[in-house]
């Protein structure tokens, strides 16, 4: 499984954040306010293995963003193994990733292997019908996130990182800055890369701490202890008196 994502755009002023600088020498914005231009950020991010493909990028039109695509994707399905002969007419292995889903793209008659799922956003460019069918034909199976559900595409997530190393506290002086940096931080993510999974010691964490949680009625609210009890009061009319339970 790959995700995709086009980061950005990013913009060549001061950045917020953290640097180093000699002492009592902080760093200093200057007074004008220039603008020098964007750059954006295609990503492919394997969560399995960590491995991040990223080309920095001044815009991303459909033009742009699906050659790229196709490129590196035919790279990455170059270096899989072959897959077992008796998958080769098996349509079981792409509906199978389709239930549940509202909207089910349309598979072709004449299938090939089944060998890469691509995670994508719900952006009308990623649905363009020529680059669906030539998904299709590599073995390649779009799965798009929904409306308000960018946080599925774990691409997103080490997009943060790298930008944040990349441009945290520094001041890139034009776009073509800004993109070498990406590149470098690319490069440095790949030198040792992290497999990202779900859940992990974050969602431990949060199981936890929802354990040490005490609901108060049908609310959404909760209280760090227990609510005490009061005694509950029932009353009744018997034979003129008033019982209370």
């Amino acid at each position: 499984m790959w995700c995709e994502d086009e980061a950005g755009p990013y913009q060549a002023i001061p950045h917020p954040g953290a640097s180093w600088q000699p002492t009592a020498q902080p760093a200093r914005h200057p007074h004008e306010y220039i603008r020098g231009g964007t750059a954006k950020l295609l990503t492919l991010f394997r969560p399995a293995t960590g491995e991040v493909r990223a080309t920095p990028v001044p815009r991303t039109p459909n033009a742009v963003l699906h050659p790229w695509l196709e490129g590196e994707l035919a790279a990455i399905l170059a270096t899989l193994p072959d897959q077992p002969a008796q998958l080769l007419t098996d349509r079981a292995a792409w509906a199978v990733w389709q239930d549940g889903l509202t909207v089910r793209p349309t598979l072709p008659v004449d299938l090939p292997p089944l060998r890469m799922l691509l995670v994508l956003d719900n952006l009308t460019g990623h649905k363009t019908p020529a680059f669906v069918c030539w998904l299709f034909a590599h073995g390649i199976l779009p799965l798009y996130t929904p409306l308000a559900g960018s946080w599925l595409n774990m691409a997103e997530s080490v997009q943060r990182i790298l930008v944040r190393r990349a441009l945290d506290g520094q001041h890139p002086a034009d776009a073509a800055q800004v993109m070498t940096w990406l590149t470098e931080a690319v490069a440095g993510w790949n030198a040792d890369p992290t497999p990202f999974v779900w859940g992990g010691k974050r969602a431990a964490r949060r199981a936890r701490a929802r354990e040490r949680r005490h609901t108060l009625g049908g609310s959404g609210a909760y209280s760090r202890r227990p609510v005490r009890r009061g005694r509950r009061s029932t009353a009744c009319t018997c034979k003129g008196h008033t019982h209370v339970k």
